[in-house]
């Protein structure tokens, strides 16, 4: 199975000259677990829930902007990737959310939630394999 036959086509996205403010408001009003970060239209950077619980404490929420705590190097995967290319990134990188690019252009996003319900036998052997190690420790 292909990442662009399950992605989520709904892409919700945040300028890097925003605020933390602006970032929670969006979040509260999509109930999305990630904002992808925009500039020009080209993907510069991707904030999570967990960016802004960890990242906004001690931050001005009105004048922090986005860019400040967003993860700019972005992990991405092409639509036309499979599904078991999509596990062994996130696995590799620690990651549950994967921007979807094609021709240099975001089409979508894959998160290991999509995932688990197209392939429930992949996202079993996901966490055995990463996220019950880490319970553990």
């Amino acid at each position: 199975m292909l990442v662009c036959e399950i992605m989520n086509k709904k892409i919700i996205t945040i300028n890097s000259n925003q605020t933390l403010i602006d970032a929670f408001k969006i979040y509260r009003d999509t109930k999305v677990g990630s904002l992808i970060v925009m500039e020009n239209n080209q993907l510069v950077g991707i904030v999570t829930e967990r960016d802004l619980i960890e990242k906004s404490i001690n931050k001005n929420l009105k004048s922090t902007l986005i860019k400040e705590i967003m993860t700019s190097n972005v992990v991405t995967i092409s639509s036309l990737d499979t599904l078991e290319t999509a596990l062994k990134i996130m696995k590799k990188n620690r990651i549950k959310k994967l921007p979807v690019i094609s021709s240099n252009k975001l089409k979508g996003i894959v998160t290991i939630t999509d995932i688990a319900y197209a392939r429930p036998e992949l996202s079993r052997r996901f966490v055995e394999s990463w996220i019950k190690p880490r319970w553990e420790d």
